[in-house]
């Protein structure tokens, strides 16, 4: 269990506490949906998450087999829709992962990217749109 504490600091604006660690982010309303979109919006910091849990679970893998992950970078871009309400629709994963890799080690980390726990908990109607470069 872990507790995040939050806060709304007006105009759309709120204030997001890691209890554990006492780290802190603001979030933001996005400029589309009466926002100023300083910051993340929540639907960010979703998409944020995914390309985050992602790539912690393929870093899990490849620690526990002496592979190093060290460079590799996602890029996460969001489609929103508004069918019947304003939701994330779509969410493409670009991932670029550098070095040499066999295809029994591309298996392995694509099936732990997979697995990660923010992918196992999308519903359906958010497609996610994985595009791996290796090398």
């Amino acid at each position: 269990m872990v507790q995040i504490d939050i806060a709304y600091r007006g105009q759309l604006r709120c204030e997001a506490t890691h209890a554990p660690s006492g780290t802190t982010l603001a979030t933001d309303a996005p400029v589309d949906n009466q926002g100023r979109g300083e910051s993340f919006s929540p639907t960010d910091l979703f998409a944020t998450s995914l390309g985050v849990c992602m790539l912690t679970i393929m870093g899990i893998a490849a620690q526990g087999r002496g592979w190093s992950l060290e460079g590799t970078e996602v890029t996460v871009v969001k489609h929103m829709v508004a069918d019947p309400a304003r939701r994330i629709g779509k969410l493409e994963v670009r991932m670029r992962v550098p070095g040499e890799w066999d295809e029994r080690q591309r298996k392995v980390l694509l099936a732990a990217a997979d697995t990660c726990p923010v992918k196992q908990s999308l519903s359906e109607r958010v497609e996610v749109e994985l595009d791996v470069t290796w090398g």
